[in-house]
This record gives C-alpha cells, structure tokens and sequence, in this order.
C-alpha cells in the first residue's frame, strides 16, 4: 500500500510541475532536427541537484561519502562519479553540487545525507529547482559555447568530465563537459529562458550549414 501511495504521488508531482524552459521545448526541438550531427541542444528537467557543504577529509565529508557512494572531488575542475548517472561537481574547497541525470528528482530527496551528517558540521539542501539543466550536443557544441564563453574550452583545458563555474555572456553558469561533444549548461531557473535563446541564436549559423547540406 505504501509504495501504491508513494507512486500516485508521484504521478501526481510529475502533472504539476512545469520546468523552467518548457515553453521553448519544441524551438529547441527544431533546431536540433535541423542541425544534424553538427548541434542539438534540450532540457533535462527536473533533475536530482543537492548542494553539499563540507571539508574534505573531516568526519563530515566522509559521512557525504559514505552516504553518495562517491568521492568528493578535491579540486577546481573535477567531476566524480558518472556523467550519465550520479556524480559530485567541485564548486568550490567545501562547497559541491551533487547531480544525478537519469532520474528525477523526489521528495525527501536529501534525507539518507541529512542523516549521515546528524551532529556534524557540514549542510545538505535540495536544490533541484534553483536551476535547470540544458544538455548542448553535436560536433559544433564547443564551437557554439565558444562564441559567449570566456573559460578555456580546448579539450587540452576542459577535458571530458570536468566541470566549471563560468558565464555565457552576461548568465553565470556552471559548465560540465559530460561527454564528447556534450556539455550541460546549469544556469538558474529565472534565467533559463535568456540562457536557452542565447544558445538557440549562437546555433543558428550550423543550423543553416545543415540544412543547405540536407
């Protein structure tokens, strides 16, 4: 009966929520069928993010360890666990986000580490709706971010699996190289909108290339 209860729940959670770039889902849905190979670019809604607070190497940071089954990343850039599943991003010395992409996000989410870190210095805080993920793909996706990105994005400076705070154009950002030719862009809710039209328009010349190809 419980998890008969838990799944309505759900359904009913999942009818509710509208994400923060779901208004331009079908604009993003046509640019990504013209640009082919060359550039896509969609919204992964709703996905687990809890921001973590904790020195590395303390009791506190073990017990989010423990409770994450990963690592905390110990330097700027660096990226654990898996890209396509649950991973930890560096923000900063005590300061991480962990992500998970290949589910969405629940109530109670941050229980099991709230838990682990009872009586410890250290914060865990569901931060799932703070901002959205846009999933930026293809063999001109680099070349697209490049155009409004200050950051270093050469694979030599940002390799698959890392991951940065930066901005695109005027939008502070973080940035996560996921996989070859794929990049996830977390800008903050209220700036989803700005974020996914900037990326739209620095689309449009690759875009254009494939469709005179087609």
């Amino acid at each position: 009966m419980a998890d008969t209860t838990h799944s309505a729940r759900t359904v009913d959670l999942d009818a509710l929520r509208v994400s923060p770039a779901a208004h331009l889902s079908e604009q993003m849905s046509r640019a990504s069928a013209a640009g082919g190979d060359a550039v896509a670019l969609r919204e992964l809604p709703f996905t687990v993010q809890v921001g973590l607070r904790a020195q590395p190497g303390t009791a506190s940071g073990t017990a989010l360890e423990e409770a994450y089954g990963l690592p905390l990343p110990r330097s700027v850039g660096e990226v654990t666990g898996a890209g396509a599943g649950l991973h930890i991003l560096w923000l900063s010395p005590d300061e991480f986000l962990a992500v998970d992409v290949s589910r969405r996000q629940r109530p109670g989410e941050t229980a099991q580490a709230e838990a682990a870190l009872e009586g410890l210095p250290g914060q865990v805080v569901d931060l799932s709706a703070n901002r959205t993920i846009l999933e930026l793909s293809g063999e001109q996706a680099r070349a697209v971010l490049e155009k409004s990105c200050r950051a270093d994005l050469h694979p030599r400076a940002f390799g698959v699996g890392s991951a940065i705070v930066t901005a695109l154009g005027p939008v502070p950002v973080i940035l996560h190289h996921s996989a070859e030719h794929e990049y996830r862009v977390l800008p903050r809710a209220s700036f989803a909108d700005f974020t996914v039209r900037w990326l739209l328009d620095g689309m449009a010349e690759f875009l254009a290339v494939e469709a005179v190809a087609g």
